[in-house]
């Protein structure tokens, strides 16, 4: 049963270029633009009207972007919740452009060891992370340290925690790892997901429980989808596009061109988001940018287990009122 039927998430992709070239990630191989200020604020106007709450400013690493701190000053003007991830590399020269617009900004970390955690980026960015710590603290930030979990690094959770996290007052947020088109790296078994569970339950740790129970039911099935990427999310690309029905598995891209309302209404476009979690590709999906989402606006088995784990985030955040405003 459908809880929401208008979007609540939109995955802005301000470019799709990086810095780092990590083994989990193809995105850094595309050739892209970035978006302009004109066009963000026209979509935004649309994203407002839609009923859009969310706006996750991404890519490609979203700080390479000249103007970001512009668009998300902007975002926060039309009321949106803003949510952004970097590798840190940026940060510490970007940080007043940061400031006291990011509702939920997140820091890349993976591994504990300098070392391993660099080999996993293909750049050095592990300093640059605890730089971007002190610089956001200093500055009356509260990032959180986004890990993405492998069955290779599960062991570094413990020392993310115990030796960063803690000692800094942060959030670990445990973004278990998923396949997609040739990135195959993440399969866990079930013991595997015990241990994720397990860790879930300590204090200022966050994982999306549902996401595991998820994988436990053999991720989504086409049969009987649990997606609702399209209906949940919009997404828009570095051209100025309208991905459908989700960024992993687009069917096509349509040009805004200042349209974005009308465009995403239209018959074409909503018979293209109705193949949510119907593509052939999409059978076993577990990606988790558009699970959670979905578990917000569809009430299923997945519903509470989710809206328990949101709540306990958004709690550490001090932005749980702003979900019920």
């Amino acid at each position: 049963m459908l809880l929401r039927k208008k979007p609540v998430l939109c995955n802005y992709y301000v470019t799709y270029r990086c810095n780092a070239s990590c083994s989990f990630c193809d995105i850094w191989e595309k050739p892209s633009p970035y978006i302009s200020l004109e066009d963000a604020e026209s979509n935004f106007k649309a994203l407002k009207k839609l009923g859009v709450r969310v706006i996750d400013f991404t890519g490609g690493e979203p700080l390479l972007h000249r103007e970001i701190g512009e668009l998300l000053s902007l975002a926060k003007h039309y009321g949106f919740i803003t949510t952004l991830t970097t590798n840190g590399l940026l940060y510490p020269k970007k940080y007043t452009e940061l400031k006291g617009v990011v509702d939920m900004l997140h820091f890349s970390l993976d591994f504990e060891s300098k070392e391993k955690h660099n080999q996993a980026r293909r750049v050095n960015c592990y300093d640059k992370i605890l730089d971007s710590i002190s610089i956001a603290k200093e500055n009356n930030e509260r990032p959180d340290i986004l890990m993405t979990v492998f069955p290779e690094n599960l062991n570094e959770i413990e020392r993310i925690y115990n030796n960063i996290s803690l000692p800094n007052g942060l959030v670990l947020i445990l973004n278990p790892a998923f396949d997609y088109n040739d990135i195959n790296c993440a399969t866990f078994n079930k013991e595997q997901l015990s241990f994720l569970r397990s860790w879930g339950k300590e204090k200022l740790i966050y994982i999306n429980e549902a996401f595991l129970d998820l994988r436990l039911n053999g991720g989504n099935h086409i049969d009987h989808p649990v997606c609702k990427a399209g209906s949940s999310t919009v997404v828009i690309s570095p051209f100025n596009e309208l991905v459908g029905p989700c960024y992993h598995s687009a069917i096509d891209k349509w040009p805004i061109d200042n349209n974005l309302y009308d465009l995403y209404k239209s018959e074409e476009i909503q018979k293209v988001l109705m193949m949510e979690g119907r593509l052939p590709e999409c059978e076993g999906c577990v990606i988790n940018c558009y699970m959670q989402p979905s578990f917000a606006v569809n009430f299923n088995k997945y519903w509470l287990t989710a809206a328990r784990s949101t709540f306990k985030y958004n709690f550490y955040k001090g932005t749980w009122k702003q979900l019920f405003a």
